[in-house]
């Protein structure tokens, strides 16, 4: 039973990291019964992204605190700043990474939670070696996940057929 308020201030929470990104969980699974979970994420400039993918039982939200964050959303690109909303259902290719060029700030929400993939998203980027996008992929399958097809590749692939 949950009898207790949770109160963090920024920069506080459980801290993970990887792709130089630090993430400090805010909300986890074990905290709101799996309903969602939050993080504040720093994004450095120059960062690896995400690969562009699709949650198949997710919803992702994200709110820019700082800096310039740019999300490719399907088809469209979006550079977001300050105080801006990005809601991505699950089924919509996305992926995100700081354009600009000092850190960025945003808040990330899944529902349900996901920060079990983030704890194994450590383990994977803690090596001496950052892992492959193949190794990363299989990760995010594992976690409900799938590779988005590029645009590109899949205007190609529909006049092929």
């Amino acid at each position: 039973m949950r009898d207790k308020a949770t109160v963090f201030e920024a920069g506080q929470g459980k801290l993970l990291s990887a792709r130089g990104s630090a993430m400090f969980f805010k909300a986890t699974h074990a905290s709101t019964n799996g309903a969602f979970s939050l993080m504040e994420r720093t994004l450095p400039p120059g960062g690896r992204k995400p690969p562009s993918h699709i949650h198949t039982s997710c919803e992702e939200a994200f709110y820019v605190l700082d800096g310039e964050v740019e999300f490719t959303l399907g088809k469209e690109i979006f550079v977001g700043g300050r105080d801006s909303f990005v809601l991505v259902p699950g089924g919509v290719a996305h992926t995100f990474g700081n354009a600009g060029t000092a850190q960025a700030r945003l808040l990330v929400i899944h529902a349900p939670a996901m920060d079990a993939y983030f704890e194994e998203l450590q383990t994977l980027w803690s090596q001496e070696i950052p892992p492959s996008r193949e190794v990363e992929m299989a990760l995010m399958r594992r976690h409900g996940m799938e590779p988005a097809i590029p645009d590109v590749e899949r205007k190609a692939t529909a006049k092929d057929q």
